[in-house]
């Protein structure tokens, strides 16, 4: 009895620590924004404007925040432009809309262009011409006999 008292113990300490959510880094909200200054990812950025934001960053970590509840705050602080990746609707999805659209449009092409080209027939020969002279047949004989030796 003491055991399972024991087990069902340990269970229940153990199951909010797995439900946790995982402490947020520098490197994992780097990755997602960009230096408003330079429009260079923050994680390779050395400009003093990307070096506030890291600092931003830090202080946001330190208060306990999510990665969420920080990115919101440099959207806030900082603008749109600090997103690395488009957020909204209009030209956002567009930009991510229009190059896979267009990738799609060469593949198709190429797929096309490749069916025709396997499909197309070997060469045949073309139409026979009116029959020759048998003086001339003769002639063309001879002459490409003396062109075998």
């Amino acid at each position: 009895m003491k055991r399972a008292l024991v087990i069902v113990l340990l269970l229940a300490f153990a199951a909010p620590a797995q439900a946790a959510e995982p402490k947020t880094t520098l490197p994992d909200v780097e990755d997602e924004v960009m230096c408003v200054e330079c429009g260079t990812a923050l994680n390779v950025s050395t400009s003093p404007v990307a070096e506030r934001e890291r600092e931003f960053i830090r202080r946001r970590i330190a208060e306990g925040k999510s990665k969420a509840e920080i990115k919101a705050a440099l959207l806030t602080e900082y603008g749109p432009r600090v997103l690395a990746t488009p957020e909204g609707g209009g030209f956002d999805v567009a930009a991510w809309l229009v190059p896979g659209g267009l990738c799609l449009l060469a593949l198709l092409g190429i797929g096309a262009v490749a069916l025709r080209w396997r499909g197309r027939p070997a060469a045949e020969p073309g139409p026979a011409g009116p029959d020759l002279d048998p003086d001339d047949a003769r002639r063309l004989d001879a002459d490409l006999a003396a062109f075998d030796r």
